[in-house]
């Protein structure tokens, strides 16, 4: 078991904004590392492209804890928008060495707090 949880409960940030939490886990094995990313990816139609922002890693952090913490300053962007073609979302990540077992949270980065919604320009 893995899981993340943010400092404050929220999932919407403003670039520049300190993004806090913890991490709990209980393994069956002792793992090599623990990394912690911040990153951001897009989805939709054409190539897909993931940026990370951040990484905190954690060597032989043991089989079991409460109480792993990170910290990431979120920066200026690019922000989480969707379109009619393309999404870009941000998402903290957890993932256990060398048995990719992972956790995910997604974020929204936006100076408005909300997702920015793209609509086609109209052609008339």
């Amino acid at each position: 078991m893995l899981s993340i949880a943010l400092r404050d409960g929220r999932d919407r940030y403003a670039p520049g904004e300190t993004l806090e939490g913890s991490l709990s886990w209980s393994l069956d094995h002792e793992p090599e590392a623990l990394e912690v990313r911040l990153f951001w990816h897009t989805s939709g139609k054409g190539t897909r492209d993931v940026g990370v922002v951040d990484v905190l890693r954690l060597s032989r952090p043991g089989v079991a804890s409460e109480g792993g913490t990170f910290r990431f300053l979120l920066p200026d962007g690019p922000y989480s928008f969707s379109g009619t073609l393309i999404t870009l979302a941000w998402a903290v990540e957890a993932v256990v060495e060398p048995s990719l077992e992972s956790a995910a949270l997604g974020l929204v980065v936006s100076p408005t707090g909300r997702e920015i919604v793209l609509t086609p320009l109209s052609t008339t």
